[in-house]
């Protein structure tokens, strides 16, 4: 970012990726391994950025990125909905101020990849749509979350931040081998992995209302994702082996693909209506017929870049921006020719829905969108 500035360049990347070595440098604690960590040093490059200064967009894919205009069109459907008459928010704190009068507590990026294979996963090798190593290395990063002004009980093994904008919590265990209940609407209810994203901090500091330092409300947020069944069983295997990654490495192309989508949205809750969910539904039928040599998962992060692309292209003295301040609306009208149906569909289901079952459970009755309800212990 820094020396594309110093030389007058448009920069873009989906992900705030640090070099190599930071991952899995052991001398590091897990705060200091956080995605959190990573994004207080480019908000910190934020600020020291002059007035005026070349654009630089920070994690602008699918998500982070598409998610986070998402969330914001989402509201608005809710607001239409509910009869609650707004005018659409212009600032920050509007948009804070939008969530918290709709009564929203929470929002998960909730994600099912269903695409399937011709050929099943072999023994030895991790498979996956998208980046092997992109994948294993933010799933062992600690699992992070958005932490929302209404929670009222925190694991064990959270832990709050020290320093920076104090919007978020990490566990002391790795995201990809922590399990959330979450909601999409092909699966249903799911089992998602609590991996650590940039959006699940983003999004939360972007709502966050304070008065003087103190956050009045924030929303509770945090990626669930259920990968593709090969990818699921690429994790149980390399977690059986305590996190030693499988020798081989192997990403699904377009031909190897039988069927399938990606259902990628977010499932904003806690509302009148209970809970939302908006996103993409995103066939490989129709990733082969709109852009050959790519997979539906691809396909959502790429569309994202051009968006952002064509924003940058557009607002070109922005500075270091991230996703959340950009004009989702203009960044949506981009990207939407490329996602299959985009759809919105309220649910009745929470975190308590068949709960408790035959065994005995430590669960809040009384506010079924704790995240006492929602992690899987």
């Amino acid at each position: 970012m820094q020396l594309c500035d110093e030389l007058g360049v448009l920069y873009i990347d989906t992900v705030n990726e640090p070099w190599a070595g930071f991952y899995f440098d052991s001398k590091l604690g897990p705060e200091a391994r956080s995605n959190y960590a990573l994004r207080e040093r480019t908000m910190a490059a934020k600020r020291a950025r002059r007035s005026g200064s070349t654009t630089a967009v920070s994690c602008c894919g699918a998500n982070p990125g598409m998610v986070s205009w998402f969330v914001k069109q989402a509201l608005l459907n809710i607001a239409e909905d509910t009869k609650l008459k707004v005018k659409e928010p212009a600032t920050r704190e509007d948009w804070a101020k939008l969530a918290k009068k709709l009564g929203v507590k929470g929002i998960h990026i909730a994600e099912r990849d269903t695409q399937r294979a011709k050929q099943p996963k072999p023994m030895e090798v991790f498979v996956n749509t998208w980046s092997v190593e992109g994948f294993v290395s933010e799933g062992l990063q600690p699992a992070e979350l958005g932490w929302g002004t209404h929670e009222k009980w925190m694991p064990a093994n959270g832990h709050k931040h020290k320093k920076g904008c104090q919007a978020a919590i990490y566990l002391t265990q790795p995201g990809a081998n922590t399990r959330v209940r979450s909601w999409t609407p092909t699966a249903k209810g799911q089992y998602g992995f609590l991996v650590t994203h940039n959006e699940s901090i983003s999004i939360s500091d972007y709502f966050t209302l304070r008065s003087g330092k103190k956050a009045t409300y924030r929303p509770t947020c945090h990626y669930a994702y259920h990968p593709c069944n090969d990818a699921v069983l690429s994790l149980h295997e390399m977690f059986g082996r305590a996190g030693e990654r499988q020798g081989k490495i192997h990403i699904l192309d377009e031909h190897e693909i039988v069927d399938g989508i990606d259902e990628l949205g977010v499932l904003i809750y806690g509302h009148k209506k209970n809970a939302y969910w908006y996103g993409s539904q995103l066939s490989v039928e129709e990733t082969r017929r709109i852009a050959p040599y790519q997979n539906a998962t691809g396909m959502q992060v790429t569309s994202a870049v051009l968006a952002g692309m064509v924003w940058a292209l557009e607002n070109p003295k922005g500075g270091i921006v991230e996703t959340d301040e950009m004009d989702f609306r203009r960044c949506l009208e981009v990207q939407m020719p490329y996602l299959g149906p985009v759809i919105g569909t309220y649910t009745n289901w929470t975190p308590l829905t068949g709960r408790p079952g035959l065994f005995k459970e430590d669960i809040d009755k009384r506010d079924p969108w704790q995240f006492r309800n929602v992690l899987v212990r």
